[in-house]
């Protein structure tokens, strides 16, 4: 993290992970033919976990998740992950997406991936969704955890969508409908691991209130994006939280001069 606020940003690609959960036996049976009646597609170039396997970004994601899955071998469960940036426009989104890809096209995991970005979504954007009922109609009791979750047909992946635009999400974050809410999904299945695309952490407030409820924070860093005192301060937000680790996106390989999503290690094991 040191090295990252020196850099005074970043982007996708790097993380530094302590403790998810592997997720006991499996259990979880994936979604029939017959559930998935449109299978989810999506061209965009950020997505590249689905649309170009074989880059060196797309393998970047694969140590990431990597990581992430041999941090979390223990008897715990711990398989919550939130990911958020200091500032907008950061890349978290498309980080959050591409972990998911990742993990769910792994045979061992299915993935659940939660746009709790309520007052800017993008993920049905990136896969073409349509944005129908979601996590807020859930926190605000218009539907049940089960209506709202969208196979995808990518892997063992399934979205539940933003939904609706609500006026107070800093308060639905904090209720005890939010809590429940996470008991439920993350005790459904154990082989399942839940990832959460929120809010920036400084302009919001309900992405701090949501890092005290999930097992681990992925912190994205976008180079020449946020400032140095924007990360420390981000940080120092994460305190009581378990900060898993830092992605470092958008990097520039100075012998290449390209951009390049990096994957790389910080000390980041507490907040």
């Amino acid at each position: 993290m040191e090295k990252a606020a020196q850099l005074r940003k970043g982007d996708t690609g790097h993380s530094d992970t302590p403790t998810l959960a592997r997720l006991g036996p499996t259990v979880h049976i994936a979604p029939s033919g017959d559930e998935v009646r449109n299978k989810v597609s999506s061209d965009n170039p950020l997505l590249v976990t689905l649309n170009d396997p074989n880059s060196p970004i797309a393998e970047e994601y694969r140590k990431l998740k990597s990581i992430l899955v041999k941090m979390t071998e223990g008897d715990a469960l711990e398989n919550t992950i939130m990911v958020t940036s200091s500032i907008p426009n950061e890349g978290k989104s498309i980080t959050a997406l591409n972990l998911a890809v990742s993990m769910a096209q792994e045979y061992d995991h299915t993935v659940l991936l939660i746009d709790a970005d309520l007052r800017k979504p993008a993920i049905h954007k990136y896969l073409n969704m349509e944005r129908k009922k979601g996590l807020a109609e859930c926190l605000t009791g218009l539907a049940d955890i089960g209506e709202v979750i969208v196979p995808t047909g990518i892997g063992k992946l399934s979205v539940i969508t933003a939904g609706g635009m609500v006026s107070n999400p800093a308060e639905l974050f904090s209720s005890n409908r939010m809590k429940a809410l996470l008991e439920e999904i993350k005790y459904r299945y154990r082989d399942r691991f839940i990832i959460f695309d929120t809010p920036p952490l400084l302009p919001f407030a309900e992405t701090r209130s949501l890092a005290h409820l999930v097992d681990g924070v992925l912190f994205v860093v976008k180079e020449q994006s946020a400032s140095q005192t924007n990360v420390k301060d981000a940080i120092e937000a994460l305190k009581g939280c378990k900060l898993l680790g830092v992605v470092y996106n958008d990097t520039i390989i100075a012998q290449n001069v390209e951009r390049y999503y990096s994957y790389r290690h910080y000390a980041a094991q507490g907040a």
